[in-house]
């Protein structure tokens, strides 16, 4: 046990930096497989490599370390295993920016040598992420961390690609994607960044074939005109039913093109007539997919338009929309423009506006593997908490669309596919090939684009523990216990990971789904570079210490619900840790002369030896009903309130007499009292505010080296109390009562008072009697007078009700009557004149003509300031004269 003055002042910065190493050099996150325990397993959503640690990270960490820290220390067979996602096309951007300093582009350097600087950007970059995880205080096992792109996961993502091909689940195909003209590639949903844009929509009218009429039709995108293959109708609008089947001349071009009728269509929105563009619009393709369309694709991958387009050939999209608009206001088809708010998507790397594109690419049919996810969802194998969430996870299930899986970058899991360029076989492979399987041929190409980086994310779970092989640690640990994440990639990645899990491993990947929601400001605002109002974790542990903003994370957090970020509340956590370290210090200032073999039997503790310990058995309880139903929040709340207001407000007040006095037995028990409950309080604590509980612990005596593996707090049977808990309970209340009526009656703290109370309850006559020392040294009393519950009650005191007591507080004596009437006196007679300036100015008609309303409103509120003051006051000075 090390002196109390080794602590000295709380340093977050000097502790944190010291029990993390420590627990790394000791292996403290370390489990080898053992089948004799219970397993206990979390993957960490992988952060790229090109990441910087955000408020989502710390949260999403931070609810992870307290679930895995709680099962270690339950004894559990732990494995928290991070890693990191290569994440194709954020590190690609970061990597062209970086030769474009150079002058260069990745053609000039090729694709080898492009991905050799990529794989040199990943060593020095790709490490930052972890080292700012580990200033958090997560506890992964960093021996077993693991790359997307990594020996181990690279051949477990072949695997799965190449038997989806053999099954045929894994097709080619022209479908509409997301594209990027910048980046020129297909982009999936997630990386696409949708905002609110004013725009226009344009309202032009189609000449209909062999009639003199027109169709009107509006769009926000007359720059995909060239390529539209039909007008759709709504089936039920009865305006065009006698259009249906007929032509119309779309203008710019020498084409004509049907009217078609299809549900699709909003006979509320624009006039109830839609252009449509397979090539270009996700919901267009689909109608073009009903009504068998041709599909024209437009723009080049720049997007540039091409030769299709026609005269409109070699613009940029945003130059053709320009002169289309004005080629219709020639032709006198243009009728009107009115501005409109929508959604644009753009490129969540470079921000470009994103373009729909009909292109070819890979795709996974998502039907036959979207069944038996739904199916472990539905029976139960997998629970999402809060269980609200399962319905928007079959919901997308259920609507689900092939997914496409491919990718025009060079950084990623390239797809193991080769063309033969004599025969035309297509061949998928687990190896490289050199030749054509079919033909032998030597003259073999490889595709050239690369997998979605979800697609090797959807296998982590089992990916990262040596799938295909049945390691030790696949069998110990898988499927997972719990998977964290946020409720806005259930789609992208908690469902993959889900499907693949169920076609590859035959079960399912994780018990649980942890939804938490996101961090906002403290305005509720989503944080954003656009807005400027992102806050940097990394800057809040140097400020207030990892401790403090985890516990501020995770107190008020409630599954599934987004949060408010307060530096208040950062800076009320730094002072509860603070609070805490006092704490030990003052317990380890009186155990000079401790006795770690002494142990007290019951009779030898006080009502408020009891009261503590029941409370800390009945938080133990809590806690870990919390935590075992995943409500950290609650959890966390419950520990604040025994710690500060139980053991730091209260039990340590009860316990510096006893400390100081002259029984040499009551020295020893409540040093006892104050340690076990201490070391316990500070393991209940440990995996919300890991460092500080360390760093205490460790000065305390205790069994064992390490809290982070030192057993979990069960409560004691034995060390319950519930009447005399009740009973201290209602002494507190009491107590509390004085002091308010103290403050209520300004009598200054060290000044003695004389209470009477009327005893409601048979069995609090005797525990106040027996315990009056708690309310001479709590509450400041220094003579106590019980009355029965029918006495007459006494004049001149100030009475306050609580369970079981009245209590009365005599005035008499108490305050110096003159000189407070002298002091309100003072006081009435500056109000006066505050009043009375404040009256004039406001009944001054030339003021209330000239002044500002906002001055006005001002000068009002004042008053109204003064007018209360002033009527608090008279009440004060009527109380004074009933003394």
């Amino acid at each position: 046990m090390a002196d109390f003055e080794d602590l000295g002042k709380y340093d977050p910065a000097a502790i944190e930096q010291k029990w993390y190493k420590f627990w790394e050099d000791h292996d403290v996150f370390h489990d080898e497989p053992d089948p004799s325990k219970e397993p206990y397993s979390i993957v960490l959503p992988p952060p790229n490599v090109t990441g910087q640690l955000h408020m989502g990270h710390a949260l999403d960490n931070t609810l992870q370390d307290i679930l895995i820290r709680y099962k270690r220390m339950q004894g559990y067979n732990v494995l928290w295993l991070p890693g990191k996602d290569h994440a194709g096309i954020a590190t690609q951007v970061k990597v062209e920016k970086q030769i474009a300093e150079e002058g260069l582009n990745k053609y000039d350097l090729g694709r080898e040598k492009f991905l050799e600087r990529v794989w040199q950007w990943k060593e020095k970059f790709g490490n930052r992420i972890g080292l700012q995880i580990r200033r958090l205080g997560s506890s992964c096992d960093w021996k077993r961390e693991r790359f997307t792109m990594d020996d181990v996961c690279a051949r477990a993502v072949r695997e799965v690609f190449v038997s989806l091909y053999e099954k045929g689940l894994i097709y080619q195909g022209f479908r509409i994607t997301n594209w990027c003209p910048r980046c020129q590639t297909a982009l999936s949903d997630i990386e696409v960044e949708h905002e609110d844009e004013v725009g226009h929509l344009w309202y032009f009218n189609y000449p209909i074939v062999g009639e003199d009429g027109y169709i009107e039709i509006a769009t926000t995108r007359p720059e995909t005109i060239p390529g539209d293959t039909a007008v759709a109708v709504n089936p039920e609008d009865k305006r065009y039913a006698h259009l249906v089947g007929k032509k119309v001349k779309l203008p710019t071009t020498d084409r004509e093109i049907p009217i078609i009728a299809d549900d699709y269509v909003d006979m509320d929105y624009g006039t109830g007539c839609v252009k449509i563009t397979p090539a270009h619009d996700p919901n267009d393709f689909e109608v073009g997919q009903r009504h068998d369309l041709p599909t024209i694709v437009i723009m080049n991958k720049d997007g540039t338009m091409n030769e299709k387009a026609g005269r409109y050939s070699g613009m940029d999209r945003y130059e053709a929309r320009k002169a289309i608009i004005e080629d219709f206001k020639k032709a006198g088809l243009l009728v009107k423009i009115e501005e409109t708010k929508h959604a644009v998507g753009h490129c969540s790397r470079c921000k470009t506006v994103v373009e729909p594109m009909t292109t070819k690419q890979w795709f996974v049919k998502m039907k036959p593997l979207a069944g038996p996810a739904m199916e472990a969802v539905t029976s139960g194998k997998t629970k999402f908490v809060p269980e609200r969430f399962s319905k928007t996870y079959i919901q997308w299930l259920e609507n689900i669309h092939d997914w496409c899986i491919s990718r025009q970058l060079w950084w990623g899991h390239r797809i193991p596919v080769w063309y033969c360029d004599d025969c035309g076989a297509v061949s998928a492979s687990r190896t490289d090939l050199t030749e054509c399987p079919k033909c032998g041929s030597k003259h073999i190409h490889q595709d050239p684009d690369v997998l979605d980086t979800w697609f090797s994310s959807a296998l982590w779970p089992f990916s990262t523990m040596g799938w295909p092989d049945q390691t030790p640690v696949l069998k110990q640990w898988y499927p997972t216990s719990t998977m964290v994440t946020g409720y806005d990639i259930i789609f992208f990645w908690v469902a993959r990971m889900m499907f693949m899990s169920m076609e590859f491993m035959h079960e399912i990947p994780f018990k649980y789904v942890f939804i938490h929601g996101l961090v906002r400001d403290s305005q509720g605002r989503k944080m954003s570079k656009s807005l400027g109002n992102g806050i940097d974790p990394l800057e809040v542990i140097d400020k207030y210490g990892a401790d403090a903003l985890r516990f501020t994370l995770v107190t008020g957090n409630t599954p599934g619900n987004d949060m408010r970020f307060y530096y208040e509340k950062v800076e009320g956590n730094r002072n509860f840790a603070n609070k805490i370290w006092n704490a030990t210090k003052f317990t380890l200032m009186n155990l000079d002369d401790y006795d770690k073999d002494f142990v007290p039997d019951k009779t030898q503790f006080t009502l408020a030896d009891k009261w503590i310990l029941d409370r800390l058995a009945a938080t133990e309880d809590y806690v870990s009903a919390n935590l075992d139903k995943y409500e950290l929040g609650e959890a966390a709340d419950s520990i604040y309130n025994f710690a500060w207001n139980y053991f730091c407000d209260w039990y340590i007040e009860t316990a510096k007499t006893r400390l100081y006095g002259e029984h040499n037995t009551d020295r020893k028990v409540t040093q006892y009292v104050l340690v076990y409950t201490l070391t316990r309080m500070l393991a209940l604590l440990h995996p919300f505010m890991p460092f500080i509980t360390e760093h205490l612990w460790q000065h305390l005596p205790h069994e064992g080296e390490i809290l982070a593996r030192a057993p979990w707090p069960k409560a004691d049977e034995n060390l319950r109390f519930k009447d005399e808990a009740e009973q201290f309970e209602r002494i507190m209340d009491s107590i509390k009562a004085i002091r308010n009526m103290r403050a209520e009656a300004n009598v200054t703290p060290n000044k003695m008072c004389h209470i009477q109370i009327a005893v409601l309850r048979d069995d609090l006559k005797g525990c106040i009697e027996n315990h009056k020392e708690y309310y001479e040294k709590l509450g400041h009393v220094e003579d106590i007078k019980l009355l029965s519950a029918d006495a007459p009650k006494p004049e001149n005191a100030l009475t306050s009700v609580v369970t079981g007591l009245e209590v009365y507080l005599e005035l008499k004596g108490l305050i110096d009557t003159a000189k407070e009437k002298e002091k309100i006196a003072k006081n009435k007679a500056a109000l006066e004149k505050d009043i009375a300036r404040t009256s004039g100015k406001l009944a001054n008609k030339g003021f209330l003509a000239k002044a500002p309303e906002a001055v006005v409103e001002k000068e009002k509120e004042k008053l109204a300031q003064f007018e209360e003051k002033m009527k608090s006051l008279e009440e004060r000075l009527k109380f004074l004269d009933q003394l």
